[in-house]
């Protein structure tokens, strides 16, 4: 199916809003980039991302309550679909068939 792989940092994104589960929001997730993967990202890439995955179906979010430290803001929360569950589930069963199908004698290469 055209446009629903996972490019690399959108696997990333979908893994992470699996592993902050009911506080996967924009900023949260932004931190656990940085913290888990030494990645830093825009919100404003971030959000973008989060858009995409759940226009495939990827993703779902809802509103949260609005707290003082938000300025009386709503968080916008996402949690992990089966869809992309099953994309994620998909894409790690690709990378490790490939892994193991690549012979240890490749990464021993020495250039001449």
């Amino acid at each position: 199916m055209k446009g629903t792989n996972l490019g690399e940092f959108e696997e990333l994104v979908l893994l992470v809003v699996a592993v902050l589960f009911d506080e996967a929001y924009g900023v949260a997730i932004q931190d656990e980039l940085l913290n888990r993967c030494d990645r830093e990202t825009s919100l404003s890439t971030i959000h973008m991302a989060l858009h995409r995955l759940e226009e495939k179906g990827y993703l779902e979010s809802r509103l949260d309550g609005a707290t003082n430290e938000r300025g009386g803001r709503k968080k916008l929360i996402f949690r992990v679909t089966k869809s992309g569950q099953k994309a994620l589930a998909f894409s790690k069963d690709q990378r490790n068939s490939l892994w193991n199908a690549a012979p240890k004698a490749a990464f021993n290469f020495i250039p001449r």
